[in-house]
């Protein structure tokens, strides 16, 4: 039996403290929710601690033009978040959009990258979408540390980035002078309706085993990435995701010289290289592999010279929270009202538009018509005959 003691209510719990959890937490609180987060703690399985910081647009969207809509539209609200967690919690996340690169090494990968790129920008509603397609000369010309081997790069204006440990620290921080209710190694066991809300079931970390807590809760919003999968059908919601692992690597700091970030490339306010963007389909290893790391360091050395005289400081591996088709999936239960599921793998590149569009709507009740083509409904395809 729980005793009342450990019970808290909440007007909205949201499970998951990574990005995608802390920015819905902290837009939900600015919207004068009492916010309790419920966080799976160090141990649990989190895209955000493998993050690349990028604020991406150019390659987003190809087979879903809302995506590429959302996606742009959280750059631009961008400058805002910064404002807001610089003003909130005193923290200067470094945000910067110069606008990005994608370099290509041969003219075969330019040609099928500016195939793709001008195909994902002739989906209705993104003719505007600027982007341009440059020969090696002119990337030199911007870029004057590319080496020979780089044939030419593809250039949006929308790209930029971020701080990384500067923005996880900065949504806390905002968040605990709103008054959220930060709980960690709290993993959720159990979501059960209950007097028009919610009770939440849960237990402290991996090593206090079985029933710990309960908390009830107006709402419940699902932000732990792949932990929803388990947890959505607990609502009747579907989570159909599946891990991409993704390896890091970084370099010792070096002189400024990388004003622009990349895809797979990008040099830190702080002046380390981080080098990644491998996508792997290893189910739930999260090792980090030589040969994988072996080819992200020759293309980054093939891409800039200088970087082959750099030691590597340190390296990493996450898992990536991908559904079928890559998209984000964010749903309110029909069955369950008050319940909703966030899940996606731009955490960073999302955040703007996670505090600032969709958490004041889902403090609303009722998600705005520009996601509804993020429904998991869109996986309920009839089997063929």
């Amino acid at each position: 039996m729980t005793s009342t003691a450990q019970r808290k209510e909440a007007d909205i719990a949201v499970i998951g403290g990574g990005v995608v959890g802390a920015a819905l937490a902290l837009g939900l609180a600015r919207c004068g929710a009492v916010v309790t987060v419920l966080d799976g703690g160090d141990g649990a399985l989190c895209a955000s601690g493998g993050n690349f910081a990028l604020i991406w647009v150019q390659s987003k969207g190809l087979g879903m033009p809302e995506y590429a809509l959302w996606s742009r539209r959280s750059a631009q609200d961008w400058h805002g978040l910064a404002a807001l967690l610089q003003d909130e919690a005193g923290i200067d996340v470094a945000h910067s959009q110069p606008g990005g690169f994608t370099p290509c090494l041969s003219e075969a990968e330019l040609e099928k990258r500016a195939t793709a790129i001008q195909r994902l920008y002739r989906q209705p509603g993104l003719a505007d979408f600027r982007y341009e397609v440059l020969d090696h000369a002119e990337t030199r010309r911007r870029l004057p540390d590319i080496s020979k081997h780089v044939v030419g790069a593809i250039y949006s204006p929308l790209d930029g980035h971020v701080n990384s440990l500067r923005l996880w620290r900065a949504l806390r921080a905002a968040g605990a002078r709103r008054g959220i209710d930060y709980r960690a190694s709290h993993v959720v066991g159990s979501i059960r309706p209950r007097d028009g809300g919610f009770r939440i079931g849960f237990h402290s970390g991996f090593h206090r085993p079985g029933h710990w807590g309960e908390i009830d809760a107006g709402r419940v919003v699902l932000a732990a990435g792949l932990g929803n999968a388990r947890l959505a059908p607990m609502v009747g919601l579907a989570a159909p995701l599946q891990p991409r692992k993704g390896q890091i690597i970084v370099t010792e700091k070096t002189a400024a010289f990388l004003h622009h970030p990349m895809a797979s490339l990008r040099q830190t306010d702080e002046g380390g290289i981080m080098i990644g963007d491998s996508q792997e389909d290893c189910g739930f290893d999260t090792g980090v592999g030589q040969s994988v790391i072996a080819v992200m360091a020759e293309r980054a050395v093939r891409t800039f010279a200088r970087l082959a005289a750099l030691h590597v400081v340190r390296s990493w591996s996450a898992l990536r929270v991908m559904s079928p088709d890559g998209f984000p999936i964010y749903q309110q239960s029909h069955s369950h009202p008050g319940a909703f599921v966030v899940t996606c793998h731009s955490g960073v590149t999302l955040a703007a538009n996670h505090v600032l569009t969709l958490a004041p709507a889902i403090f609303a009740g009722q998600l705005p018509e520009s996601v509804a083509r993020f429904s998991a409904r869109r996986f309920d395809v009839p089997p063929h005959v």
